[in-house]
């Protein structure tokens, strides 16, 4: 297969570039006008490390592959055949990997190929739990009501993820502002006192010292300082590289006060939603449980889940590990005993994800508005308190005059 760069005018009047594979230059440009593309250059294309496309985690926005799903649904349910919504698809897409990735899925299908196989080709671009359950809808002949679930999997899972976002936003940039301002207080502010405080010949507070040793330790020791925040930052990340490290990692996130429990509301939500979308697909239960752990997002969890897996395939019950996992609430394993006694077990799980979605949202609201007063106390009490060191003394000084 050889690489080909094409400009083309779309019957809409919109100009696109893309890249092409086909054996020859003639079947490239008949694959072109096979999609009622008026093409403008085609050229051949030479393989090296600049034109290599690299892409650094997730190269399309979580943003663009819901409006992808969502449309690509319509487009199915509208009696749009598949060739001709992937080529809308690539002519509206904002996301440029995306568009790439679908114009190469296209002339995959016009040579006969299934569009399974076809996007299981670019797995940078389309998730494992995609591919799947595009597979399955494949192969059940359910394909609308597939796109229809990921489009519905993905909005839910993007809220969510958001909403957690949200809530650990505030806290983080009080914190930064926190210590910018005690920074140039201690770096601009406090060394102007300094000659004050020596020529008043006084014994001063204890607090006070400790903030003159601390503004004195900042203006001349500065680089040590910084190269103590540089070795912290390298030496998280060097721990968090490591399985034992980002497991211990995970579990912290699960246990830290406040935003422990919310990190495991949103895990189980993540968990219950991608279950419930895999088996109501009619994916294998076991292939499920394989992509529910790779996409788990925490390996605490992502660890429980393996557990399942191997019980199920022993012929155990899926809700029995579960069970033992301090992760699972007893709701959470209940309904899911429930849901494989009666056979429904996708519309557990799915009620599952949205009781616990309900519950992240709500825990963020009372979250904003209990942490605003708490974390402003806390930056003007740490303001205050340098302010503090630095009056005591010249109140002492006023009050011998």
């Amino acid at each position: 297969m050889q690489q080909f760069e094409y400009q083309v005018k779309t019957g809409s009047g919109r100009t696109l570039k893309g890249k092409l594979s086909a054996s020859d230059k003639s079947t490239a440009m008949e694959e072109l006008r096979k999609r009622n593309l008026t093409v403008f250059s085609l050229q051949e294309t030479r393989s090296s490390i600049l034109s290599m496309d690299i892409y650094i985690g997730n190269p399309v926005k979580p943003v663009h592959f819901i409006i992808f799903c969502r449309q690509f649904a319509t487009l199915i349910r509208a009696g749009v055949s598949i060739v001709d919504a992937v080529r809308i698809l690539a002519e509206q897409t904002d996301s440029k990997p995306l568009r790439k990735a679908l114009v190469e899925v296209g002339s995959s299908l016009l040579r006969g190929t299934a569009f399974s196989q076809t996007v299981q080709d670019h797995k940078k671009i389309f998730p494992p739990l995609f591919i799947s359950m595009i597979r399955a809808g494949e192969e059940s002949g359910d394909l609308e009501g597939t796109l229809d679930r990921l489009a519905l999997y993905y909005e839910k899972q993007h809220a969510t993820t958001e909403k957690i976002k949200s809530a650990l936003t505030y806290p983080i940039t009080v914190g930064l502002m926190a210590i910018a301002a005690v920074v140039y207080l201690l770096w601009a502010i406090v060394p102007q006192f300094v000659t004050m405080f020596q020529s008043m010949n006084a014994e001063l507070p204890a607090v006070t010292k400790m903030v003159l040793v601390l503004s004195d330790s900042i203006q001349s020791r500065w680089y040590f300082w910084l190269l103590g925040v540089v070795l912290l930052v390298a030496a998280f990340q060097i721990v968090k590289r490591t399985d034992r490290g980002s497991y211990y990692i995970d579990y912290m996130k699960l246990k830290v006060p406040i935003f422990g429990k919310l990190n495991q509301k949103g895990s189980i939500a993540k968990f219950s939603r991608t279950f419930s979308s895999l088996y109501a697909s009619s994916v294998p239960v076991l292939q499920s449980l394989s992509i529910v752990e790779e996409v788990a997002g925490n390996k605490v969890v992502a660890g429980y889940i393996r557990n399942a897996g191997d019980s199920l395939r022993q012929g155990k019950p899926l809700s029995e590990p579960l069970k033992k996992a301090w992760v699972f609430p007893p709701l959470v394993t209940q309904m899911i005993a429930i849901g494989e006694e009666t056979g429904a077990l996708d519309q557990m799980l799915s009620k599952i994800a949205d009781f616990y979605e309900m519950d992240v949202e709500n825990t963020v609201d009372r979250l904003k508005s209990l942490l605003e007063p708490l974390l402003i106390a806390f930056l003007a009490g740490i303001v205050g308190l340098i302010v503090a060191a630095i009056m005591l003394p010249m109140f002492s000084m006023y009050g011998n005059i």
